[in-house]
């Protein structure tokens, strides 16, 4: 599936994040500029082949009494890797664009977290970045589903059957366009189903902040509990969704086994560039002399694209285990 440009990636995903953030948050009033910001930046610091990935990075700096976390790293990106500017490191970001980096989507404990002391960990974040974690949802389900037909791996039947909200959107559809070809007819259920989740998410995001009495941003951060969700009953149909996605599409034995060699491969080229000197481009290698080396390989990895690690991987260490010459020093990332 990876090598298909018929499929979502990371960047398309943003762009459709991005989108349906704007679109709530211009109905909420809310900075459309700060929704957008936070969309685009919200999945920079994940690694090659998503959570999955994060959790094999996670384990192996575990193993070394650290940790991964693509919040955070993300943070670490704009304050600290890109580098624009001759008088400081890192991107010209607003206080609230990097407080929502670390915040869109959980609280963190300053105890357990004393790194992220200055991001106001005892108190919520604004609505814009609050709404960043529902709508990601609703685009990534959305998508996958879409992505699941194009694949060949969807049974529509069955997704009516066992997601009774999209079944019933389904069936309006077929009931007045029964002539449309399948295809078309999927599309419009899936766009009544994204523009539910959407609508539920203004409507009772605005029902919440009323029920509150939150007038200000203050108010907003100083409430018991976070105020931009889906209901009660959109919290249920969207769970519905994930589960049927997770049952017949994620644990698809196609996508199973795929996922595990490309882990695999990252926990391979992680245990390379640890243990060979001079395996990484020079800037990590440079880094790597004045902090711990398996940090500096977390940090080069996590950069990397999914296509970027696999060709890494075949060229060093399926080069190695062959008992051929490495084709030198990595590349330098695309």
């Amino acid at each position: 599936m990876r090598f298909s440009d018929h499929f979502r990636n990371r960047l398309t995903h943003t762009l459709e994040v991005s989108q349906i953030a704007r679109t709530v948050a211009s109905a909420l009033g809310l900075s459309a500029d700060l929704v957008e910001s936070l969309a685009l930046v919200h999945d920079i610091g994940h690694p090659p082949f998503g959570h999955a990935g994060e959790r094999k990075l996670n384990e192996l700096m575990g193993a070394r009494g650290g940790r991964f976390n693509h919040n955070l790293h993300a943070l670490r990106i704009v304050e600290h890797f890109e580098q624009r500017y001759i008088g400081f490191e890192g991107l010209n970001l607003t206080f609230e664009v990097r407080e929502g980096i670390v915040k869109h989507s959980r609280d963190y404990n300053a105890a357990e977290f004393p790194e992220l002391s200055e991001y106001l960990l005892e108190l919520r974040p604004p609505l814009e970045s609050q709404l960043i974690d529902w709508v990601d949802e609703i685009a990534y389900n959305t998508a996958d589903l879409d992505d699941a037909l194009e694949a060949n791996l969807l049974d529509v039947e069955a997704l009516c059957r066992e997601v009774p909200f999209f079944g019933e959107y389904y069936a309006k559809v077929e009931s007045e366009h029964g002539e449309a070809r399948p295809k078309l007819k999927f599309n419009e259920a899936l766009r009544h189903v994204l523009d539910h989740l959407a609508s539920d998410l203004i409507a009772n995001t605005e029902r919440m902040v009323r029920d509150s009495r939150a007038q200000s941003v203050a108010d907003i951060r100083h409430a018991p509990a976070r105020l931009a969700r889906f209901s009660e009953r959109a919290r249920g149909q969207n769970a519905q969704l994930k589960g049927f996605l997770f049952s017949h599409i994620y644990n698809h034995p196609l996508i199973t086994e795929d996922c595990k060699r490309s882990i695999q491969c990252l926990e391979e080229l992680f245990g390379f560039y640890l243990q060979q000197a001079g395996s990484m481009p020079e800037l990590y290698e440079e880094m790597s002399r004045t902090s711990a080396r398996h940090i500096v390989v977390c940090d080069y990895i996590a950069g990397m694209t999914d296509q970027f690690l696999l060709r890494q991987h075949h060229e060093h260490v399926n080069a190695s285990a062959a008992g051929l010459p490495s084709t030198g020093r990595a590349q330098q990332l695309e």
